[in-house]
């Protein structure tokens, strides 16, 4: 397996306040290292409405691993994250 795969770096961050932007997501992960990406998923429906989850890519497994343990159950903005390793996308089928 290859640990440089951008894929293996990517966290899942759930939890996050409707107000916070991508910048801010970069900002607070930054303390933990290298944010290569900060996306939050947004609702095409609700006016491009943040979901309240996103994924950051970090450059480097240990960065990965600092990032979960500072903000994994922390408060931002008076809600709780969760943050763990991303699972790898899967193929979606056509509706």
């Amino acid at each position: 397996m290859n640990n440089n795969t951008s894929s293996d770096n990517r966290l899942y961050v759930g939890g996050i306040p409707y107000v916070t932007t991508e910048d801010d997501l970069k900002a607070l992960f930054s303390q933990a290292g290298n944010v290569v990406s900060a996306v939050i998923m947004r609702d095409r429906e609700m006016n491009n409405r943040s979901k309240g989850f996103g994924f950051v890519e970090m450059s480097s497994d240990a960065e990965v691993q600092k990032a979960i343990e500072m903000f994994h159950n922390s408060d931002l903005e008076g809600r709780q994250l969760t943050v763990n390793k991303a699972r790898p996308r899967e193929e979606r089928t056509s509706r």
